[in-house]
């Protein structure tokens, strides 16, 4: 936990979207926007994605990874991963900035389709696709399936045989790096339902090559998430291009999957690594590791998703109790609840995510406090800031914005207590528009089947017309 700041109305370079300013009345603004008026027009709990800093940020990491393999002969494929956060809108801007996008469900392949984003462009991955979800994504067309046990290697060929294609694949590779990160964020060790083990590659590529209507583009690896370095990258890089050499003896092999997992800041303590020089190193790995092993450079590609979309996003709550707590005899912890919590920010909860907070209506001269924000949710550990400071005297009506929750709050948000998701804005140049509605009771209880007996009996308009 970092120190208690000298003005806790001060915005940390880098948490916050590069627009997020104070105004000269105290309240914060985002893209232009007020958030005293993002909260007028669109209530609270609220979702407010900063358009611009998500362009902004999915050209950076394309243009650094561009320039870094470039000189190296090859091109750079950059994926969106869309499990970060995903609508038919963002998956717009994704390809008009020149990315492709990578998905994991069927559902998420549908977004890109309504989108009408270019399915050669498109990667599904999984590690149990069902057998609808990979007829789905052939008959589509996807540039690219993730293999990530044996037994998908026949399923595919099947699905591709009964729509006469060639489908290209990808194989996970579990390749045993062990990313500094939370337990729960990493996805290449050993003892982990992602993947195969590099003992088992040469003969699943076998099988997959033995299948006419499958072709093999190459290896694919993801270490983790919220990384800071290139370490993890760069060994993960050196032991799959080793597993290439090899594989290389059956055939071409023409791309390198590094996956994503880029860290962000979501406090002024975190110190991430500029992703032009996370480029250069790893393209140094890659083409030292090649020219040892005497092997041309594949095509590389990367996923990232939280670092194109998670400091673009900030959520506003309204202030609905402050309460002193006094701990151990002696120690007070300041709760401020909010209304919403875990239904809307997991992570807190999840992987104990640290997050920064800072009243959002006003400014004000008061001593910094620490505090905890708290959701309203009926559990001890619905809290969406474990530890920050706020001025001391925050007060219920005040509005507080939470930073750097673009990635994974809206994704792993839930109706628990049957309450409604928060709506999602996009903020851009002083205007705001709706990207994802507000859920609402009428929206949970259609879903009820006791729903349409109960309206038979009873006027239940009126009784969730109340929810306004």
């Amino acid at each position: 936990m970092a120190e208690a700041p000298v003005d806790a109305n001060a915005l940390a370079p880098g948490v916050w979207p590069a627009s997020a300013d104070r105004a000269d009345s105290g309240a914060l603004s985002f893209g232009g926007v007020p958030a005293t008026a993002l909260h007028a027009a669109y209530g609270t709990p609220l979702y407010i994605v900063d358009e611009q800093e998500v362009r902004d940020r999915a050209t950076r990491i394309r243009e650094a990874f561009t320039d870094a393999f470039t000189p190296l002969g090859v091109q750079a494929a950059v994926y969106y991963a869309g499990k970060a956060f995903l609508t038919i809108e963002v998956a717009r801007w994704m390809t008009e900035l020149g990315l492709n996008i990578d998905v994991c469900s069927g559902g998420e392949l549908a977004v890109v389709e309504l989108a009408g984003v270019d399915p050669r462009r498109v990667g599904l991955h999984g590690n149990n696709k069902s057998l609808t979800e990979i007829d789905r994504a052939v008959e589509f067309g996807v540039g690219a399936i993730v293999l990530d046990s044996v037994v998908e290697i026949d399923r595919v060929a099947r699905a591709a045989e009964r729509y006469g294609r060639v489908q290209n694949v990808r194989l996970r590779i579990n390749s045993g790096v062990h990313a500094s990160t939370h337990e729960y964020l990493a996805t290449a060790r050993e003892d982990q339902k992602f993947g195969i083990p590099v003992s088992d590659a040469s003969a699943a590529v076998a099988a997959i090559r033995s299948h006419a209507n499958l072709r093999f583009l190459g290896l694919h690896s993801h270490i983790g998430s919220q990384i800071f370095d290139s370490a993890g990258f760069a060994e993960a890089a050196r032991r799959l291009l080793a597993l290439h050499a090899e594989l290389l003896e059956g055939g071409e092999i023409p791309e390198l999957n590094l996956g994503g997992g880029f860290g962000i800041a979501y406090t002024s303590v975190d110190e991430v690594t500029p992703i032009e020089q996370l480029a250069t190193e790893l393209a140094e790995v890659v083409s030292s590791e090649c020219a040892r092993l005497g092997i041309p450079v594949p095509t590389v590609a990367i996923e990232p998703g939280r670092a194109i979309i998670g400091p673009a996003g900030v959520t506003l709550y309204e202030v609905g109790t402050v309460k002193d707590v006094t701990v151990d005899d002696r120690a007070v912890r300041r709760y401020v609840s909010v209304d919403g919590g875990m239904s809307d920010n997991l992570r807190t909860a999840l992987y104990h995510a640290d997050y920064t907070v800072r009243i959002a209506n006003r400014a004000s001269d008061a001593d910094a406090a620490l505090v905890r924000i708290a959701g309203k949710h009926c559990e001890s550990g619905d809290i969406v800031v474990r530890d920050d400071y706020l001025p001391g005297d925050v007060q219920p009506g005040d509005l507080v914005a939470v930073a750097a929750t673009g990635a994974y709050c809206w994704s792993l948000s839930s109706n628990y207590n049957y309450l409604g998701r928060p709506a999602v804005v996009a903020v851009r140049d002083g205007g705001s528009h709706v990207l994802v509605r507000r859920e609402n009771e009428h929206d949970l209880l259609r879903r009820d089947a006791g729903y349409s007996s109960a309206a038979e009996d009873i006027d239940v308009d009126s009784i969730l017309d109340r929810e306004r």
